[in-house]
């Protein structure tokens, strides 16, 4: 799939609330995160199946053009509020070996298994700001009654026995609600 806009993850944030920046550059479970600070967290998926993926993630995730692979979409609820936007990408071969039962996570958090494995290993944070257009501003936006001009997001790498996944976290802006 392709996209528009430009394809450029950054390492550092730039022009960031303190806020917004305690949110984004945490390292540790976001999962955790926002569930110490909310009475009722919940997951709710919107998409899971094969797919292609888009044109940014194909290099990060070294699949050639049309290859399909697992797309897990889902909300974190704080409440009934979404807070974020959740988009991971696992390569098909990779649904057998080291990832193979998150294909069956449903309104689990995918969070929670990541971050309970000590052999799973993280790539460094990196960030963006989208916008309209981009698919997942479009994709994040689809249980916002007010859409914003924009909205930050960061992704990483996790792996484990040499196979990757892609989870790419949007900040809704009720995430701010929240005391960091």
């Amino acid at each position: 799939m392709s996209e528009t806009h430009s394809l450029a993850w950054h390492s550092a944030l730039v022009s960031v609330s303190y806020h917004q920046r305690m949110w984004l550059q945490d390292r540790g479970s976001l999962t955790r995160r926002i569930q110490d600070r909310c009475a009722h967290f919940s997951v709710k998926p919107v998409f899971q199946s094969l797919n292609k993926v888009y044109d940014d993630e194909l290099s990060v995730m070294g699949l050639r053009q049309r290859e399909l692979a697992m797309v897990r979409e889902v909300f974190l609820y704080c409440g009934s509020t979404p807070v974020v936007f959740a988009h991971s990408v696992i390569a098909r071969k990779n649904l057998q070996g080291a990832w193979r039962g998150l294909s069956r996570l449903g309104n689990k958090s995918l969070g929670t298994l990541l971050f309970t494995n000590r052999k799973i290993k993280r790539t460094p944070l990196v960030f963006k700001k989208i916008s309209s257009g981009h698919f997942l501003y479009d994709r994040a936006c689809a249980q916002l009654h007010v859409k914003p001009l924009s909205l930050w997001a960061r992704r990483s790498l996790f792996s484990l026995n040499g196979q990757s996944i892609l989870v790419t976290e949007v900040f809704l802006p009720s995430i701010l609600d929240l005391h960091p």
